[in-house]
C-alpha cells in the first residue's frame, strides 16, 4: 500500500497533463507581486478568558453562496479586517492596526466556478483516506510537515518557527478556546525500537546485584523473573514491530498566535470562513524541511483540479492521513472539495505541485487551509461542506509579513 501511495502522489501532476487540451505549460506556479502589509500601531490588550470550547464544526458561516451576494470590501475594511491579535505565552494580548500598500483590485469580484454536484459529508462513499506507517513516508518531506495542535487540530510547518493552522482551533469568534493559553505544537517521530528496554533492563540488573549482596535466593528468582520476561518480548515481537510504526510527538510550546481580527464576531458581523486562518511561532526552532507557501492559482491551472494534505483524523488516532481528491467549487476566497476526512485534519495545510517558472522540477507550495467540515448557509438553508480558505495574495502578504516582519521576502509569492 506505501508504494502505491508513492506512485499516486509521483504520477498526480503526470497525469493531469493529459486532460483534455491542457498542456505542460499551463501548471507552473506564477510569481505575483504581493500588496504590502505595514504595522501602524500596537495596542495593549485585556488578557483572554481562555474559556471558550473547542468546535471543529461551525454553524450558520457565510460560505461561497453567501459571498457572491457581498460587495467587494473597501480599503478602510481591509485594513480592519487584516489587522490583528497576538496572545502570547504569558496571556497576555495585543491588537496591531495594519496599512495595505499596493493593492490591485480584483475587476472579477466575488466569481465564482462551479465543477461538478457538490456531495455533503465527511466521507463520501468508499472511505479513500491513506494510513501513513511506513517511516521512510512519515519521517520525510512533504508528510513531516504536517503537525498535530494541542488543542484538537493539525498544522503545517511553513517556517523554521512558524505553524499555519485554523483560526477556530483556537478561537471561536468571541473568545479563546480552553488549552489555547497553554498551546503546544506536536512534531511526529517515530519510536524507537529499543526505546525503554535497555534502561529497564539496566535497572534489573542493579536489582540483581544488590539482592544478591543480601540474600542469594531472592536474586535467583530475580534472574528466572527476567529471563521469563525476555521470552514474553519475544512471544510478543511482531505486536510490538506494529506498535513501534505509529508515530509519537516531540511537543513543542508555543511563543505566540497571530489572528486575523476579520474572524472574530462583532468585526464582519459574523463568523467569516474567509478569515479562518491563525499563525503559530514556536518558541524554538525545528530543524526540520517546511513547505513554502503559494498563492491558490484557479481550479483550472490545477492538474485534474487535485489537492492534498495531511493531518491527524480523530478516527484514526495517533496516525497520520494523507488524501488527495478534486475541488468541487471555488471562489476568491475558498474551496469546497470531497477530500474524506474527520474532525482532527481541520488546520491540515491544503497543498499542490506545479512546475517551477523555467525548470522542469515540480515543486509542493501551501495554497490553502482546510477549515473542516462546516454548515453554510444556502439560499437560507443550512447545508455541510468540506471546506478550504484559499491562500490569495493579502492572506500571502499577511501571513509572510507575520513571518518576516516589514521584509522584502513578501514582495513576491
Amino acid at each position: 500500500m506505501e508504494h502505491m501511495l508513492l506512485l499516486f502522489i509521483l504520477f498526480i501532476p503526470i497525469l493531469g497533463l493529459t486532460n483534455g487540451t491542457e498542456t505542460e505549460q499551463d501548471f507552473t506556479w506564477h510569481l505575483k507581486k504581493i500588496p504590502q502589509i505595514m504595522s501602524e500601531r500596537t495596542f495593549s490588550l485585556e488578557s483572554p478568558k481562555f474559556e471558550a470550547k473547542t468546535n471543529l464544526e461551525l454553524n450558520s458561516v457565510c460560505g461561497i453562496e453567501c459571498q457572491r451576494k457581498l460587495p467587494l470590501p473597501s480599503l478602510s475594511d481591509l485594513k480592519d479586517l487584516l489587522s490583528y491579535e497576538t496572545v502570547f505565552e504569558n496571556g497576555t494580548r495585543t491588537l496591531t492596526e495594519v496599512n495595505v500598500l499596493g493593492l490591485v483590485p480584483d475587476p472579477a469580484g466575488n466569481t465564482t466556478t462551479r465543477r461538478a454536484t457538490r456531495k455533503k459529508r465527511q466521507i463520501y462513499g468508499t472511505d479513500s483516506r491513506f494510513s501513513i506507517y511506513d517511516k521512510r513516508f512519515m519521517t520525510n518531506f512533504p508528510f513531516n510537515t504536517a503537525v498535530k495542535i494541542s488543542t484538537g487540530c493539525s498544522g503545517i510547518l511553513i517556517s523554521p518557527k512558524h505553524v499555519l493552522t485554523a483560526a477556530h482551533c483556537l478561537h471561536n469568534g468571541k473568545d479563546y478556546v480552553k488549552g489555547s493559553k497553554r498551546l503546544r505544537v506536536g512534531l511526529m517521530k517515530t519510536k524507537s525500537r529499543g526505546d525503554g528496554r535497555k534502561r529497564k533492563g539496566a535497572r534489573r540488573s542493579r536489582r540483581e546485584v544488590s539482592a544478591a549482596q543480601k540474600d542469594p535466593e531472592d536474586a535467583t528468582e530475580l534472574r528466572q523473573q527476567s529471563k521469563g520476561g525476555r521470552r514474553k518480548q519475544r512471544r510478543s515481537g511482531r505486536k510490538q514491530e506494529t506498535s513501534d510504526r505509529m508515530p509519537s510527538f516531540q511537543w513543542t510550546r508555543v511563543k505566540s498566535t497571530h489572528i486575523p481580527k476579520g474572524w472574530f464576531k462583532g468585526v464582519s458581523g459574523d463568523i467569516a470562513l474567509d478569515y479562518d486562518y491563525a499563525v503559530l511561532e514556536l518558541k524554538r526552532p525545528h530543524k526540520r524541511k517546511y513547505m513554502e507557501l503559494g498563492i491558490s492559482p484557479t481550479i483550472k491551472m490545477m492538474p485534474r483540479s487535485m489537492i492534498h494534505f495531511s493531518g491527524f483524523d480523530n478516527d484514526r488516532s495517533g496516525q497520520l492521513v494523507y488524501r488527495f481528491c478534486s475541488i468541487s467549487d471555488e471562489s476568491n476566497d475558498l474551496f469546497y472539495q470531497y477530500c474524506d476526512a474527520e474532525p482532527g485534519s481541520t488546520g491540515s495545510g491544503i497543498y499542490l505541485r506545479l512546475k517551477e517558472p523555467n525548470k522542469k522540477k515540480w515543486k509542493r507550495k501551501i495554497i490553502a487551509v482546510y477549515s473542516g467540515h462546516q454548515w453554510v448557509d444556502v439560499n437560507g438553508e443550512q447545508q455541510d461542506y468540506n471546506v478550504a480558505v484559499r491562500i490569495t495574495p493579502l492572506k500571502y502578504a499577511q501571513i509572510c509579513f507575520w513571518i518576516h516582519g516589514n521584509d522584502e521576502n513578501c514582495t513576491q509569492g
